[in-house]
């Protein structure tokens, strides 16, 4: 019984192994058409900042980061694991402002692979030693908010939906805080001359939600105070029919003495 038993649970391991259902096989390439997608308009490639993100309203945003060094790590935290971060369109710029796609990188001998904690970058081999190159992609966000890991130290832009604001801090709120902000075309960008924390936050709200919640306010401003008021006009009601019933009449003479008989 005990060996069938044993049989039985080294065969699940291997199918799980086989299967690729424990992480440590199965293929960590990004397929070919996510990889190669096409791009919403253009990657800003000239924008100053190192790590420059404009956040589309799709809740999708498209990012440029300065690229140097040996690999790129690309991931985001949940429950206090590391996960890869979901890339597409991925392009590389060599220092000369040549453009390439990602098989066009993995043909010329970088790599783009995800594994099981990140998704890792590595440059071409014709890449340049002694300049950065960028690195972009496009990625998904949430309607109201965005966050990302920190995976390039320095200078960051970020560039909120046509729209949105980060002016009231009961709607919104950024971590850490810009240095500056500023509104171009409707839009609102940020900007951090050197982050050096492990991540970056920003809520933002629509406009439109700023009118919402002054309506909201306004019209409980206006319950509180009507119900003030009835609650107010109901216990001098109560008080006057207590005084008709004579249930707030003091009998008690005003020094405490008791009368005389027959007073």
């Amino acid at each position: 019984m005990n060996r069938r038993l044993l049989l039985a649970s080294a065969a699940v391991v291997v199918l799980l192994f086989t299967s690729g259902c424990l992480g440590f096989f199965g293929d960590n390439q990004i397929p070919e058409g996510r990889l190669d997608g096409n791009v919403s308009g253009e990657y800003n490639w000239d924008a100053d900042a190192d790590v420059y993100i404009n956040i589309s309203e799709q809740a999708t945003y498209q990012a440029v980061y300065r690229f140097e060094g040996e690999e790129l790590r690309l991931y985001r935290t949940g429950f206090g694991t590391e996960d890869p971060l979901y890339v597409e369109a991925v392009r590389y710029r060599y220092p000369n402002g040549s453009v390439i796609n990602g098989t066009t990188l993995i043909a010329r001998g970088g790599s783009i692979e995800e594994q099981r904690d990140g998704v890792v970058v590595q440059p071409p081999a014709d890449a340049p030693s002694n300049e950065a190159g960028q690195l972009a992609f496009t990625g998904q966000s949430t309607p109201k908010q965005f966050t990302m890991r920190t995976f390039v130290k320095g200078s960051y832009e970020i560039v909120l939906p046509e729209d949105r604001r980060v002016d009231v801090p009961l709607l919104s709120s950024t971590r850490p805080n810009p240095d500056r902000q500023a509104t171009e075309d409707g839009r609102v960008h940020l900007y951090w001359n050197d982050v050096q924390r492990d991540g970056i936050s920003v809520r933002f709200y629509l406009q439109r939600d700023l009118y919402i919640f002054g309506a909201i306010l306004g019209v409980s401003a206006v319950v509180a105070l009507v119900g003030g008021l009835y609650y107010r006009r109901r216990i001098t009601e109560l008080r006057k029919q207590r005084e008709e019933l004579g249930l707030d009449v003091d009998t008690s003479d005003d020094g405490g003495r008791r009368r005389p008989p027959g007073m």
